[in-house]
């Protein structure tokens, strides 16, 4: 097990007190009978908090596995941090001043607020890439099933940055040409994509993570990772299409939902494969 750094603590504390966040904002938001939709509603203080708190505690788990000089990873892991505290504090702020907080530049304060979660946003993906490009060019302290997950999960990531800077993008290209409203329905179709591509650095490195307790052959290992991989990539991509086409994934075709369907099986087939492998490996030692 990798030694647990100081800078990681840090992040699993923070990341720990950004989720509390999004479940205390959730109760608030099932008190009050608020909407859950909108760009004044809310949950996107739930939203953000319980995604940052989460993804923070993921990134910095999965890059204790990347071969990164000490200095330079207190560097990317701070400033990772920092953004993800950043963008849920304003996000939650303006969603108790009853205004958005993206696509706003009503007021300066406003347009302060709306650049400066672009720009958390910017140095969120410069962290992203940076870690990714070191998981790339060395093999590190690990198995190689678990060093293929982690590099999977962070190309996933990026591809869900992509997505976010896509839709901030799009939305501001939309806000400043005077249609708001517009700007939040464009903004928002990439949600899915977004989201689902968010999440792989928490999914396959955690099956990597449970195989490694497995009385399996580290080729055995390989091999379920890359079906997990492959699964995980084929339900991306057919979430992805369907953002980009504007469909809904409740809406979608009848090969769509197949093809996203037996891959959330061979998903869930693989984790619980994992599972009662490394169940079995423990109990044969006790």
């Amino acid at each position: 097990m990798n030694e647990i750094r100081r800078i990681e603590r840090v992040a699993y504390v923070t990341g720990a007190l950004l989720f509390l966040s999004g479940v205390v904002h959730t109760i608030v938001l099932i008190a009050s009978g608020d909407s859950w939709t909108g760009p004044l509603s809310m949950r996107k203080a739930v939203t953000f908090g319980l995604s940052f708190g989460l993804t923070l505690i993921t990134v910095a788990w999965a890059t204790s596995y990347v071969t990164v000089r000490p200095r330079v990873r207190n560097v990317l892991l701070g400033v990772f941090t920092g953004a993800s505290v950043v963008e849920t504090a304003l996000v939650s702020m303006q969603a108790w001043r009853g205004v958005p907080s993206h696509f706003n530049f009503e007021t300066g304060f406003d347009n302060a607020v709306s650049t400066t979660l672009a720009a958390g946003g910017g140095f969120i993906i410069l962290t992203a890439v940076s870690f990714t490009a070191a998981a790339m060019r060395g093999d590190g302290e690990t198995t190689p099933s678990m060093r293929l997950a982690v590099r999977f999960g962070l190309i996933a990531l990026l591809v869900a940055l992509g997505a976010g800077a896509a839709m901030i993008a799009s939305g501001v290209v939309e806000a400043r040409s005077g249609n708001p409203q517009a700007a939040y329905t464009t903004a928002g179709a990439l949600k899915p994509l977004h989201a689902v591509a968010m999440h792989a650095i928490l999914i396959v490195p955690g099956l990597a993570w449970l195989l490694r307790f497995a009385d399996w052959t580290e080729r055995r290992r390989v091999r379920l990772v890359w079906v997990a991989i492959g699964a995980y990539a084929v339900l991306t991509a057919v979430v992805g299409v369907e953002s980009v086409t504007g469909v809904s994934p409740l809406a979608a075709s009848p090969i769509e939902m197949v093809t996203a369907g037996v891959a959330l099986v061979v998903l869930g087939l693989s984790g619980a494969a994992a599972f009662r492998e490394a169940v079995r490996a423990r109990s044969r030692t006790l």
